[in-house]
């Protein structure tokens, strides 16, 4: 894995799990407005670091609890996950021994796909990736809703550095067929899953209510998929501040 921060250590640490198709960097444009308060620490899965082997969940997990304790990191104020970086985020959440105050998923991608499906969506989606990094981004529309200049270097980068073998793994790995991780219900009262109204991943929200009845379901209205903060990474950045201070957003 590769880590970026931003901020001083000594402040109130701020861990993000990015997206598929992107990279850690992904996470800047909202780290930017936090760094002055918080540590910003945005890792990229091995997924998309050129020369590194993607393992499994569990060696994802390890990695960042190494790079967290070699920091100095005893306990973190918010878990910001993104899309299938929650499938990652959750598996920590339920293991981890850090203490996490709040957690806050964006458009998590709660799927749960079987083997069988997984194995055949490896080859459709290893093609539209590295799509990004061939067309210098120009595919990006065709995949996602939106074809911002802000994001699009993310997904060129993730795109390049991508290796079939690498995401075949991952897949296997991840969207598993199987119950959601256990959180208590303490962890639970201080969880957002949030989902933009007009996203596809919103068909997942009633599966994940049931499997964390105690938890926030915040809706963005109107708003597809990631599309808060990634047209409008200041207002994001305010509203993770408030969860922060207030436990409300």
């Amino acid at each position: 894995m590769k880590f970026q921060v931003l901020g001083d250590k000594k402040n109130p640490a701020i861990l993000f799990f990015h997206a598929m198709d992107v990279t850690g960097d992904s996470s800047f444009p909202v780290a930017k407005h936090l760094q002055e308060k918080y540590f910003c620490i945005m890792p990229t899965s091995s997924v998309y670091c050129s020369h590194d082997k993607y393992i499994s969940k569990q060696d994802e997990i390890k990695q960042i609890e190494e790079f967290l304790h070699k920091e100095g990191i005893e306990s973190i104020a918010l878990v910001v996950a993104s899309s299938i970086g929650a499938d990652l985020a959750i598996t920590f959440l339920s293991q981890t021994a850090i203490p996490v105050k709040y957690t806050f998923f964006d458009g998590g991608q709660f799927a749960q796909i079987s083997k069988t499906t997984r194995k055949i969506m490896v080859p459709f989606l290893y093609l539209a990736i590295k799509s990004l990094y061939w067309t210098k981004g120009a595919t990006l529309k065709k995949i996602m809703w939106c074809d911002n200049d802000s994001i699009k270097p993310y997904f060129i980068h993730a795109g390049k550095n991508l290796s079939y073998k690498n995401l075949r793994t991952q897949m296997m790995d991840s969207l598993e067929d199987k119950p959601f991780p256990k959180l208590s219900v303490d962890a639970q009262t201080r969880t957002f899953f949030e989902f933009g109204s007009i996203e596809e991943h919103f068909k997942y929200r009633d599966g994940v209510m049931n499997a964390y009845p105690q938890a926030n379901f915040p809706v963005f209205e109107n708003c597809n998929h990631m599309q808060f903060q990634i047209l409008d990474p200041e207002g994001f950045a305010k509203m993770l501040d408030t969860i922060i201070c207030t436990g409300n957003c």
